[in-house]
């Protein structure tokens, strides 16, 4: 028996089968912490989220949904997107997601391509995404989870739960039977990735993905049920949609808010103990508080000596050796005068902090680790079901993202290519066989990164397959190290983009983050001016040059950075820039901002 089989005998079979053994296991246990219409926090148990789920499941039913049929939602992160996915998935529906600043263009192709009959939508705005008749007559009903239904077409929350009690009075087992239909080998969810370049592409997971997935991390034993996890991530991508089945199977509970500016929940929200997230918010993290801290004075001299402490410190804790005395007292004196603030700050109590979704700076995780807060790396993509590789607490390995999670295989191809083998894979990509065969062969998936793996099966991402850039001096380049590392660096900067393929050196183009740029402003009596007037100030390019300098220690001679040019605007979805879950398209960047990017290999220099 393999290690998958093993993780997966004698578990639920379903994603409903895998819900009903949580609610059987922990009835009464908090499930789930929500901020209300009135922004008060509201808790219910596993056994409640069980009656609601069933109701709602049971107005699916009665809006005629059937097995694997598409039910897209179109919501940020909140109560009603978790309720309505498990909803979905105990009936043989299958969940598409939608990010809800996704663009009409490719709403209308998602649902078009996902062949979805029910559209979940947060708001009318969402709603009115459709607009072709064609599109009309596919997507039956529309419910939305803020505002009035016409009780026709489209239904409010509560008319699609009032069909679903109306159902259940005259078929008591509509649910149960709807249920019994279900497999493992069932599609579960529809996720479309925002790729960087064309269409989104729709991920077919099945039900065992999900279960294998919860399991795989139950085995890992670096959760429990007694925790809180922040859940504010967007559920739209996989990384989110895990933590739900990771949650089914540990039994934490989870406080839903659904906006980053509350990781640390206001009072009755409860303090998290893990939380993950993507690198940026690290990042961000990290920047303000480097941005709001003394610089001067004894409390800065104080700050900088408590870090200073901590850098000495990491090698010791990292190897699970004592501090030498002398250190151990200067770190406990460090931590009660600076890092037990920054922990505050966080929440106060966060066991550790888990980052996915994108690489991580080995100098940002550094930096958290000398105030004593813990920052894991882990790696998987949607076509993985997310969880492929995750770093222990207990064993961290900075700069990687830790062996592969039990039960799925890694290797690495002649081309330094990572492929992965494992129940979490997906079904293929919907409607698209021949991409499928492209990616999927005898079983492995070609994950189009660049990586690769020590003695002890720890994994290390360089960059993606693609994106490596390789200078007119011959010197192959990953742009992803050169952007991560000017992030870590500039506290200043929103989004990077490193260019440079084909030419003799390597620059960038910049855009600034508009609050810390506000604190640069009133630094140097500049407040009050607009962020298209500050990004043309010959001072702040001053002040980017210094830190560029900087970030071109810690560079290879040949990957550093010669030119940067600041842009008046960030990328947004609306211009093409980023795709909804924020990935840069690199791609329609460079081509937009071309005349620029030519500017800066005018007088192109040797390297």
């Amino acid at each position: 028996m393999t290690t998958a089989e093993q993780i997966l005998a004698g578990k639920p079979a379903t994603v409903g089968e895998m819900f009903y053994w949580r609610v059987d296991q922990t009835p009464d246990k908090e499930a789930f912490r929500y901020p209300d219409a009135n922004d008060q926090w509201v808790s219910i148990t596993y056994r409640q989220t069980r009656e609601r789920v069933e109701r709602f499941g049971a107005g699916l039913l009665a809006a005629g949904l059937g097995y694997e049929e598409r039910v897209a939602i179109a919501s940020s992160t909140r109560i009603e997107w978790i309720l309505s996915d498990l909803a979905i998935n105990l009936v043989g529906g299958a969940t598409t997601t939608i990010y809800p600043n996704t663009a009409s263009e490719d709403f209308q192709h998602i649902l078009r391509d996902s062949e979805a009959v029910v559209l979940i939508a947060e708001n009318a705005e969402q709603a009115a995404k459709i607009t072709e008749a064609d599109l009309r007559q596919q997507v039956h009903h529309i419910v939305l989870l803020d505002g009035e239904g016409d009780g026709e077409r489209v239904w409010s929350w509560k008319q699609l739960e009032q069909a679903g009690d109306k159902l259940l009075a005259e078929q008591p087992d509509a649910v149960s039977q709807a249920a019994a239909k279900v497999t493992g080998d069932t599609l579960s969810t529809l996720i479309y990735t925002s790729g960087t370049t064309g269409l989104p592409k729709g991920v077919e997971l099945v039900h065992r993905s999900w279960v294998y997935e919860a399991f795989a991390v139950v085995s890992l034993n670096i959760l429990d049920e007694t925790k809180t996890h922040y859940l504010w991530l967007p559920l739209s991508h996989v990384f989110g949609k895990a933590l739900l089945a990771v949650q089914l199977g540990v039994g934490f509970g989870s406080a839903v808010g659904g906006r980053i500016d509350r990781v640390v929940p206001r009072p009755g929200g409860g303090k998290p103990h893990p939380l993950c997230g993507a690198p940026r918010i690290f990042e961000k993290v990290r920047a303000a508080v480097l941005l709001s801290s003394p610089r001067k004075g004894l409390k800065g001299r104080i700050a900088r000596w408590a870090f200073a402490v901590g850098r000495a410190s990491r090698e010791y804790r990292l190897a699970g050796r004592p501090l030498p005395p002398a250190m151990g007292v200067a770190y406990r004196i460090a931590d009660k005068l600076v890092f037990s603030k920054l922990k505050e700050r966080v929440g106060g109590n966060v066991d550790f902090f888990i980052s996915g979704s994108a690489k991580l700076s080995s100098q940002v995780q550094a930096w958290f680790y000398s105030a004593g807060l813990l920052v894991v790396e882990g790696y998987g993509l949607t076509e993985t079901s997310a969880v492929t590789c995750v770093n222990l607490p207990t064993a961290p390995r900075f700069g990687t993202v830790g062996p592969a999670v039990p039960g799925t295989e890694i290797r690495i191809a002649e081309d330094g290519e990572v492929l992965v083998k494992g129940p979490g894979v997906m079904r293929g990509y919907h409607n698209d066989p021949e991409k499928t065969a492209e990616v999927i062969v005898d079983g492995w998936f070609h994950t189009g990164d660049i990586g690769k793996l020590d003695a002890d099966g720890y994994l290390t991402i360089t960059d993606r397959k693609k994106d490596l850039m390789k200078t007119s001096g011959g010197k192959y380049v990953a742009p992803s190290k050169v952007e991560s590392v000017l992030a870590a660096t500039i506290p200043y900067l929103s989004q990077v983009v490193a260019v440079g393929d084909g030419r003799k050196y390597i620059s960038v183009l910049l855009t600034m983050d508009r609050d810390n740029l506000a604190k640069w402003a009133a630094r140097h009596g500049k407040e009050g001016m607009a962020y298209g007037e500050l990004v043309k100030l010959p001072e702040l390019r001053e002040t980017i040059q210094r830190y560029v300098d900087e970030a071109n220690t810690k560079l290879e001679r040949w990957e550093t950075v010669k030119k940067f040019a600041i842009l008046s605007q960030e990328f947004s979805v609306d211009d093409g820039g980023v795709t909804p879950n924020m990935k840069i398209r690199r791609a329609a960047v460079t081509q937009r901002f071309a005349d620029i990017v030519a500017g800066l290999y005018s007088d192109e220099i040797e390297e």
